[in-house]
Parts: C-alpha cells; structure tokens; sequence
C-alpha cells in the first residue's frame, strides 16, 4: 500500500544524506517531489536524484534554493506551486553544523548555523501555510536533532538552532491546528551522512557508540521510515510532538 498516494511534498536540502532518503521514500510511496539543493557542487546530484524519482513514476523536480534566504523560500514555494499546483507536505531538513567550542565560536558562525538551521524553518513554513491554510489540510515537519534536546559540548550554536526547532514545533501546532495543518519534529540521534563523517574515526566512533543503547549509528532510511509515518494519515492524530530516533541515546 502506498502511503502517500498523489500527495506533493516538498523536501529541503534533499541532494544528499537524510533529504535523499526522504525525498526516495516518499517517492515510493506515491508522493510527488519539489526539492531543493543549494550548492553548484551538488548540482548533479540533483540532478541525478531528480531522474531516479521519476523513474519511480511521480513528478519530481530540483530547485537551487538557498533555505536561509526568506526571498529565495517565497520564490521556490511560488515556482512549486506553479509547477505541482498544490502543497499537502513539507519537510524542513536543510541544516548545516559549524561545531567549535564557545569560547572560539565566532558570531558568524554563530548566524550561520542560526540562519540555515533555525531561520529557514521559519521562512518555508510561512510561504507553504498559506496554500495550506486555504486547502484546510497541511503537514509540516521538522528536523530538528538529539542535540537540541541534550545539548553537546562543541555545539552550542547546533543545539540553540535544533532546540529552537522544537519550541517553533509547538508553537506552530498549536496556531494551525484548527485549521487540520499538523506540525511535527523528529530529533535524530548520529546517522550515517556526510555531516558526519568524522565518527568513522574509530576511536570518536566508539565515543559515541558505547552511549547508544542499540550500539548503532541510524542509517539514512530510519529517519527517512519515522518521516514518511509523520506525513502520512498514519499519524493523523499526532501534531506538536518531537520523535526521537535516536537508538535510545537520550533515555
């Protein structure tokens, strides 16, 4: 059965890691893709993402958009409307990390990670509600992360943005709710991407892993499973809430 049958999702930073899982996931289960990639770099990854969904028989499209810019998220909402003619999914999942200890940390690193992180939840979500508001029907979900619910020595400025995700999740919820547009976050414990690479060092990976009770790091498709459960009418019922996929580090 699919799950998510002619729905039109957008996903946010889907050219690599969490996003591509995402964005095949949904694909699979019928959804329809608008996704974004930032970068020249990741251009043909786009690209090449953007052949394999279709090949999985739905309308999918890449758009260069930078998610930390309010006017580039009003125009890419926009294009996607035009294009798909109708929002029923979003999920916000651009983020980056730049870690450093506070007393290091510059205030422009600081904004950085702010504006990509936490800034861009707030601007996709405020372009995707309007169509969503007046459909009376919408599904919003957030990445946020494991560290914004702990925190992390190193990331202070990733967890204040993971965390900040949180608030706004409920936040959101409880505005929207009424208007049948749920709003979700899931909190991600340390999965396999490219942003985390550095815990293929052995000796970090073991760090880590002993404080895991499924002595495990997620693979992309586990957050990629408790994402299409969110968007889909499986979790109807379910709106405000942060699902940790974590393997159990936070217990």
């Amino acid at each position: 059965m699919k799950l998510l049958e002619n729905k039109v999702a957008i996903v946010t930073g889907a050219a690599r890691g969490i996003g591509e899982a995402i964005a095949i996931k949904f694909a699979e289960h019928g959804a329809h893709i608008a996704f974004t990639y930032v970068s020249d770099s990741s251009s043909a990854r786009a690209a090449a993402l953007e052949e394999k969904l279709t090949g999985l028989g739905v309308k999918a499209k890449a758009f260069k958009s930078n998610a930390g810019d309010f006017a580039q998220c009003e125009a890419f909402v926009s294009d996607v409307l035009k294009e798909f003619g109708t929002i029923d999914i979003c999920v916000n999942n651009a983020g980056i990390s730049k870690d450093n200890l506070l007393l290091r940390m510059t205030p422009e690193q600081w904004e950085d990670v702010l504006k990509i992180n936490l800034n861009s939840v707030f601007y996709m979500t405020k372009q995707v509600i309007k169509p969503m508001m007046k459909a009376r029907n919408g599904n919003i979900i957030n990445m946020s992360s494991v560290i914004g619910v702990m925190g992390n020595a190193g990331q202070a400025s990733y967890a204040a943005s993971k965390a900040g995700i949180i608030g706004f999740t409920k936040s959101v919820a409880k505005e929207l709710g009424s208007r049948n547009i749920r709003c979700n976050a899931i909190a991600p414990g340390f999965v396999e991407t490219d942003m985390t690479s550095y815990l293929n060092d052995n000796a970090g990976a073991e760090k880590y892993l002993t404080d895991i009770p499924l002595n495990r790091f997620a693979r992309a498709e586990d957050i990629a499973n408790v994402t299409l459960f969110l968007a889909s009418d499986m979790s109807s019922y379910i709106t405000g809430q942060t699902i940790s996929a974590c393997g159990g580090l936070n217990i």
